[in-house]
């Protein structure tokens, strides 16, 4: 498969798995000599442990430090996204459920007590750190706890100097090549903390102007910036769903 083709199927931009083999993350197995990347069954395989890794918080560094080693075992990984799917499934089901409750306490339907009103949270521990452990380290998990622990302040500072960028050129036209560069880099950083597809990043970029709150931590940095960053992001996702 072409590499528009899998990020079309998969729901990511061309430009993250173009970064993904600029770091030797996932490499394609043929490139053509017109430059064209091909992708093969086995690398698809390997984009998928990619995002499941991510989806558990590691950085990208660390998931290539895992999927390279000889001691990597697919099976046993797909095995405990199985085992962390249900248990999280489990929890989800109790918080709807608490949700259901709430409504109809609120409607005076029924009485809730207030330890009943948080049944579904815990916060006291991470249920899949120890299996984690076990099966890729101390060293890989710890990172991706000290990532989550920093996550605030660093990050906090990294999307103002995104949002300061952006405002400095929020007179150009929202498609122009400086615009849309800012944007492209906007997405792989997001992408390090989780996995925004295309479509999530659309919708990202349309709660900019949808969540009041947003827009007023956003338009801080200059009168229009959400919404001027929504357009961006939507033209963005059109052009690398083309």
């Amino acid at each position: 498969m072409k590499v528009k083709e899998v990020a079309d199927l998969v729901g990511i931009s061309v430009r993250t798995l173009h970064h993904y083999d600029e770091i030797g993350l996932l490499i394609p197995e043929e490139t053509t000599d017109a430059g064209y990347r091909i992708y093969s069954d086995e690398n698809l395989e390997t984009l998928q442990q990619i995002l499941f890794f991510r989806e558990l918080g590691f950085p990208l560094k660390k998931i290539k430090e895992i999927i390279d080693s000889p001691s990597f075992d697919q099976q046993e990984a797909l095995e405990m996204q199985h085992r962390m799917l249900l248990k999280e499934k489990n929890r989800l089901e109790q918080m709807i459920g608490t949700i259901e409750k709430t409504i109809q306490h609120l409607k005076g339907e029924i009485h809730m007590s207030n330890k009943e009103k948080f049944t579904g949270f815990d916060f006291s521990h991470n249920p899949y750190e120890q299996e984690a452990r076990e099966k890729w380290g101390d060293q890989a998990v710890d990172e991706a706890n000290e990532k989550a622990k920093n996550m605030t302040a660093f990050d906090q500072e990294k999307f103002n100097e995104v949002f300061r960028s952006l405002a400095a050129i929020r007179h150009l036209s929202p498609d122009s090549k400086e615009v849309q560069e800012k944007i492209t880099k906007w997405h792989l950083f997001l992408n390090e903390m989780r996995n925004y597809s295309l479509d999530a990043f659309k919708g990202l970029g349309q709660m900019y102007v949808d969540d009041e709150r947003f827009t007023k931590n956003i338009d801080q940095f200059g009168e229009g910036l959400a919404k001027f960053m929504c357009t961006a992001m939507s033209v963005y996702v059109d052009r690398n769903k083309k």
